[in-house]
């Protein structure tokens, strides 16, 4: 992914992430809370296979997509 639209990636994944808080359900291995942002971040790598600055750019739209569907769908 090229510098800008990584960018725009990891700004719109920190947004994300303000949203999630406190929304994600309680887990036994995190006692003291989850982190949305580090939520967003592996959801995002596990769902693409790599992280988000080594996405092309061709699927930016299809990120953007599935970051909102973790944020309206907190797991």
């Amino acid at each position: 992914m090229n510098e800008e639209n990584s960018k725009l990636i990891w700004t719109y994944m920190q947004e994300a992430g303000d949203r999630l808080v406190g929304k994600l359900p309680p887990s036994k291995r995190h006692p003291k809370g989850r982190n949305p942002y580090a939520h967003i971040a592996i959801c995002v790598r596990s769902k693409f296979g790599m992280t988000y600055k080594e996405i092309p750019d061709e699927r930016i739209d299809e990120v953007i997509e599935y970051i909102e569907l973790l944020v309206k769908n907190p797991s």
